[in-house]
């Protein structure tokens, strides 16, 4: 019978153990659904023989609670979560957030800021040199020196202060299994040097003379060119075909970054979603509200993994790669058959998705042999002309899922790539999107409209946008069924300026769309935006990138992609009139708002340490 992993130690010495083989501190709530990466990772080394016991949300303020199974037979693994830690716990404007998706009840302080270094110190203070590996997301992605948004500096990589002996980033699941089994070998973790998919530190003269070296700790902390260089290099390297050794030296050490673990099969893949997973949140959770996040993903299903989109704001290409790898047919059609038995279960699948939903394929055949291309995108600006396109194991899966007993409706909620279905010659993948798999409204994501902006982030012109939502509404109308588009939107992107902003606003109010979320610009730690935010450099070019950092500017942006609210309407005045816009200011329809009563006086140039805080005024009538 299935059951959760031990999480105390009288749950630990009913199963008739005396110790634990490893212990996995997580600072996410106990959830065994396999959306969870602590919950992969436990039960992949459960299926390997080995005996775990799970700590979530520890009390960080001493040592007690990490000793709850004892001293662990071989090792501590450490994450934060599903989301770095710092993410977690502010907005980006550096608020505090109210709640928390991750913890009973939904409420935040459950664990700490810096949660893997917190809880890495705290295990060596309770226990020496027990070997610590930590993992996830908040580790993964700063594993090299990183622009911290929080400090506004940057920090060394994470394996330093968290005092951790090696750093499995990426997904995890093979370079765990090769670190547990020799471990339990009885291999010293200091030799456990050349486990791909993993980082450790050693003296600058035991650095391996092979790979690619980055620039040290110390130089990306005096120059920002160097912080550019440094980038380009740990991204370029995220391959696990051509992929590099990548150096990294910090004072007296040298972090070496192996190349990247090569992605799960198809065959390892659904052993791995087909392991025995309670799907839900731990009992104990039950009385405090049970754990939010799970909602979302109860169910759901992921069928794959990867994504060649690599926009320049998102994470995943250095985390989980672009290399695309996926589930087979059968193992989707058993997890489905699975929710159908689970009591709660009303007939709904809530998404078939991952990454990007609409991806089962590598963008092209070369990829298989060469790896994908270094510095280059498959879809943006505009798509290689290499690209594949091919949705039909995809509708083939759908199909099939939709005939199953039980299951009322099969809907994708995850990213959808509308610029790739367009370069799909045969449309039976839009159609049955259109009339089988929208709740109503599809959300995606032109992110914006301006084409220097959308350079910057990585993503497709507009004009991919446009001529999807004209497609969309008339297979929609087609069908019978009056469906919408919810566009994600982000202000403040490195490049954007106030007449980007108003170019923005200007498309929406044109096309009667009034977001009422808009995500200001995030620069989370690992990806090429944040390097553009913090260097004010395009790292592929070297060329100099407009950033708006002054709260002022971000909230004007921000404001101008809703200027229709009017609790914005001071802030979209005086963001038009910094720029010059004036015609967009008053009663005629073209206008964005109505003269405030307030300032009416002309304003002066706002000027910061010389230079102009927007930036160069583009022509006086953009559109």
């Amino acid at each position: 019978m299935n059951d959760f992993l031990p999480v105390s130690y009288e749950e630990m010495k009913s199963r008739g153990w005396d110790e634990v083989d490893f212990v996995y501190i997580s600072g996410d709530a106990y959830v065994d659904h396999p959306s969870f990466g602590a919950s992969i990772i436990t039960r992949v080394l459960e299926a390997e023989g080995y005996r775990v016991g799970f700590i979530s949300q520890p009390d960080w303020h001493n040592c007690k609670d990490f000793m709850r199974f004892g001293k662990p037979k071989y090792a501590f693994f450490v994450s934060s979560g599903n989301i770095d830690s710092m993410v977690a716990h502010y907005t980006a404007a550096k608020k505090h957030r109210s709640d928390d998706a991750y913890t009973p009840g939904g409420k935040s302080g459950k664990r700490p800021d810096r949660a893997v270094i917190v809880y890495s110190n705290r295990i060596r203070e309770a226990y020496g040199n027990i070997p610590i590996i930590i993992g996830g997301l908040e580790a993964s992605l700063r594993r090299f020196a990183h622009y911290d948004y929080w400090d506004d500096k940057i920090r060394r990589s994470i394996i330093f202060d968290s005092q951790a002996d090696l750093i499995s980033y990426g997904m995890g699941e093979k370079q765990t299994v090769e670190i547990a089994n020799r471990l339990a070998n009885g291999e010293p973790i200091s030799q456990l040097r050349d486990i791909k998919g993993t980082c450790y530190v050693c003296d600058v003269t035991e650095t391996p003379l092979e790979g690619a070296e980055c620039p040290s700790f110390e130089s990306v902390c005096e120059s920002k060119k160097q912080y550019a260089v440094s980038c380009k290099i740990q991204q370029d390297e995220q391959d696990h075909i051509r992929g590099k050794l990548i150096k990294q030296r910090h004072g007296k050490k040298m972090l070496v970054q192996n190349p990247p673990m090569p992605p799960l099969t198809t065959e390892e893949l659904d052993k791995v979603y087909a392991l025995p997973y309670m799907r839900t949140y731990h009992p104990s959770y039950e009385d405090l509200g049970g754990v939010p996040g799970i909602e979302e993903v109860r169910f759901s299903i992921t069928h794959n993994r990867g994504c060649f989109g690599a926009c320049n704001f998102c994470s995943i290409a250095l985390h989980q790669g672009r290399f695309i790898t996926c589930r087979s047919k059968e193992s989707i059609i058993n997890e489905a058959k699975l929710l159908t038995t689970l009591p709660d279960f009303k007939g709904y699948i809530h998404d078939i998705g991952g990454p990007t939903a609409n991806f089962r394929k590598t963008s092209c055949n070369k990829q298989l042999k060469s790896g994908l291309c270094k510095g280059k995108k498959c879809q943006a600006p505009k798509a290689c002309s290499a690209l594949q396109v091919d949705h039909s194991e995809y509708i083939d899966i759908l199909r099939e899922l939709r005939k199953l007993p039980k299951i009322k409706k099969v809907f994708i909620r995850s990213g959808i790539r509308y610029d790739y279905m367009l370069k799909d010659k045969d449309e039976t993948f839009f159609k049955e999107l259109v009339k089988h798999h929208v709740s109503g409204q599809l959300k995606v994501a032109p992110e914006h409209c301006s084409a220097s902006v959308l350079d910057k982030m990585g993503k497709p012109h507009i004009e991919a946008y446009i001529e999807f939502s004209k497609r969309y509404f008339q297979l929609s109308s087609n069908s019978g069924k009056e469906q919408y588009l919810v566009p994600y939107l982000m202000s403040s992107h490195p490049g954007s300026r106030l007449e980007d902003a108003v170019e923005l606003a200007l498309f929406l109010k044109k096309r009667k769309i009034r977001p009422e979320q808009v995500q200001d610009f995030y620069p989370t730690p690992g990806t090429i935006s944040t390097c553009m935010f913090y260097t004010e450099l395009d790292p592929y070019s070297m060329e100099t990138v407009y950033v708006a950092k002054t709260p002022e500017e971000k909230a004007m942006q921000r404001a101008l992609l809703q200027y229709y609210n009017p609790k914005n309407s001071q802030l979209v005045e005086k963001a038009l009139k910094i720029i010059g816009r004036y015609d967009l200011i008053g009663y005629d329809q073209k206008c964005l708002v109505k003269p405030c009563a307030l300032n009416k006086r002309q304003p002066t140039k706002n000027k910061i340490k010389g230079k102009s805080t927007y930036g160069k005024t583009k022509k006086k009538n953009s559109r």
